[in-house]
């Protein structure tokens, strides 16, 4: 090394840790307090080291006597399914009793969609005979 190039140190561990690392250990003992495993006073000191904090192994230091939590499996089979269509039904049935958000447009189009059903059918049975006396198509009539 010659006097002309700069004098790099490195650290112990020597990987500087991100904001979003220092997020995640801030979270980790968030979740710890919730559990009860941490006072306020432990979150309070342990946070401050988190943010004053330049390389991950100084992260894992505050983080070393709280177990890793395990991101949760994601669910399979037909259980979610059935939930957000259960979810569903009840959105749908809400808005259209009027007790939901954006109910009344959704409301008023529902009532239009069937009473144009209803005047289709109708007309259909008129068209076809069966609710005049027009000819029958044998339907329980001689």
């Amino acid at each position: 090394m010659t006097a002309d190039e700069p004098r790099v140190e490195h650290a112990p561990e020597g990987i500087r840790c991100s904001d979003t690392e220092r997020e995640t250990a801030a979270t980790a003992l968030h979740a710890a307090v919730g559990e009860g495993r941490l006072s306020l006073a432990e979150v309070e000191e342990r946070t401050a080291t988190i943010y004053s904090a330049r390389f991950r192994h100084e992260l894992d230091a505050v983080l070393a006597d709280l177990p890793r939590s395990a991101a949760p499996a994601p669910a399979s089979g037909w259980r979610p399914v059935l939930t957000l269509a259960a979810q569903q039904l009840a959105t749908d049935f809400t808005t259209l009793t009027g007790r939901g958000p954006a109910a009344g447009a959704r409301r008023r189009a529902f009532l239009i969609a069937a009473t144009a059903l209803v005047f289709v059918a109708m007309l259909l049975l008129a068209v076809h005979g069966i609710a005049d006396d027009g000819p029958h198509h044998g339907f329980g009539h001689d």
